[in-house]
């Protein structure tokens, strides 16, 4: 297998000098509630190109303070971008700047306040750059590096030495990324062959087959009442077909996926062991109650074992009112075979049920879970830190082929690949598993 060239961009070193007089009229500004002699809070909110935006605080140093950047080093915020991405980037006589080629725009703005990027803050000044990212594709490259005027005046400049202006201090650095991309050629439902993509060029690498248990064993109790001769017997038999059909109307189970390489040997497998039921009075899905997925794959000596959980609910969405489907994800140590005992959690967010989204394991800051306890590193389960895997996911009703990326670091044999797939698998099923249960579902799912 063969990866496709990717590009880790890491913004950090986030630090911000104020001149002597500005943080009291800050602090004033940075919103009603605030006291004067409390000190405001400053954060960025970064941008790569296009991508969605990324907040991380900036830590406020005294003017006076020399330095090119605080201590300890931290990462802020990661931004990935496929050689894809940089082609077509590269293509836009518009990035050709001062005879220089640019692929990328780097956004940072600056804010005091306390409103986290959204709208609560008062905005101090924005920086701008532009560098070429395909410098970084075989090896790793610092763009930027210091101290930079955040003014209205000389702003993305260099800072000079006793500049009375608000300085923010920052580094960029980008690193190669190599990913192993597949792509279903179907959903996952519709049982269909999993591809791997590099470049223009597509080859058959899997190929999935989607069972639902309940269902068949639901038609086949079906068919048994409906054929038999009239009498007690059989009215008993389709009295509990129909409750069976109405119970199935408030629970979703007994669904699984299995991923088999070329040969026809199963090599992982994403089976659904916690139904999917609603929680009491409503008819979605909840936080408190979520469905799960247990995820295995096949060892060496043709033996299975659980590599990870995962759990899915829907929540009612953000200020915006846009429902989610949530999501957390653990990966269960090899030396425990108990399903229930203790996993190390690598991924916990939502995706927007409405337009769908990505589905991230990405361990690069130092926030993400499973970070900062060693237990990554104690269990031997991966590597500390880096991009882990990410996977389209469509939205509710929406047909489409999803697609995984996954780090090289994690692919050392077509198991490892595949039991990803079954994850992605399972995260995109579970969109529709978490939907409203006064929706109906796809034909392939509930007939």
């Amino acid at each position: 297998m063969d990866p496709c060239p990717f590009v880790r961009v890491l913004v950090g070193n986030l630090a911000l000098k104020m001149p002597a007089s500005a943080p009291p009229a800050a602090a004033a500004a940075s919103g009603s509630g605030v006291h004067p002699a409390t000190p405001p809070c400053y954060y960025c909110r970064i941008r790569l190109n296009k991508l969605p935006y990324q907040t991380a605080p900036a830590p406020l140093l005294p003017a006076t303070e020399e330095g090119s950047a605080p201590a300890p080093a931290s990462c802020a915020a990661a931004f990935h971008a496929s050689k894809a991405d940089l082609d077509r980037a590269a293509a836009r006589p518009a990035l050709f700047l001062g005879g220089r080629l640019r692929t990328a725009r780097l956004k940072v703005a600056v804010y005091a306040g306390r409103g986290g990027g959204e709208g609560g803050g008062r905005l101090l000044g924005k920086l701008v750059f532009r560098f070429d990212l395909r410098r970084a594709v075989a090896e790793p490259f610092v763009f930027l590096s210091g101290w930079f005027d955040i003014g209205k005046r000389g702003a993305g400049k260099p800072a000079a030495a006793n500049a009375a202006r608000a300085q923010l201090n920052l580094t960029v650095l980008g690193e190669p990324d190599p990913r192993f991309v597949f792509e279903f050629d179907g959903e996952p439902e519709c049982s269909p062959q999993v591809l791997q993509v590099k470049g223009s060029m597509k080859q058959p690498m899997f190929t999935c087959k989607f069972s639902c248990r309940s269902n068949s064993d639901l038609r086949s109790r079906s068919v048994q009442s409906d054929s038999g001769a009239v009498g007690p017997r059989n009215w008993l038999a389709k009295l509990w077909s129909e409750r069976e059909r109405e119970r199935a109307g408030k629970e979703r189970k007994g669904w699984s996926v299995t991923v088999h390489d070329l040969s026809g040997s199963p090599v992982a497998l994403a089976s659904m062991v916690t139904p999917f039921v609603a929680s009491p009075g409503t008819d979605r899905v909840g936080r408190s109650n979520p469905g799960g997925w247990l995820i295995l794959r096949r060892r060496v000596d043709g033996t299975w074992t659980p590599w990870g959980r995962l759990e899915c609910w829907r929540d009612r969405g953000g200020s915006a009112g846009d429902a989610q489907l949530g999501y957390r994800f653990e990966l269960v140590p090899d030396h425990n075979s108990n399903v229930t005992g203790s996993g190390v959690c690598v991924a916990e967010s939502g995706v927007p049920a409405a337009r769908g989204g990505r589905f991230a394991i990405d361990l690069t800051t130092a926030g993400s879970p499973g970070r900062g306890s060693g237990e990554l590193s104690r269990h031997a389960l991966w590597p500390p830190g880096g991009f882990v895997m990410s996977a389209a996911v469509q939205g509710e009703g929406r047909r489409g082929r999803p697609s995984v990326e996954i780090g090289v670091a994690h692919v050392g044999c077509a198991e490892d690949a595949a039991a990803f797939v079954a994850l992605a698998a399972a995260v995109d099923l579970s969109m529709d598993a978490c939907r409203l249960f006064s929706c109906k579902l796809r034909r392939e799912l509930s007939a």
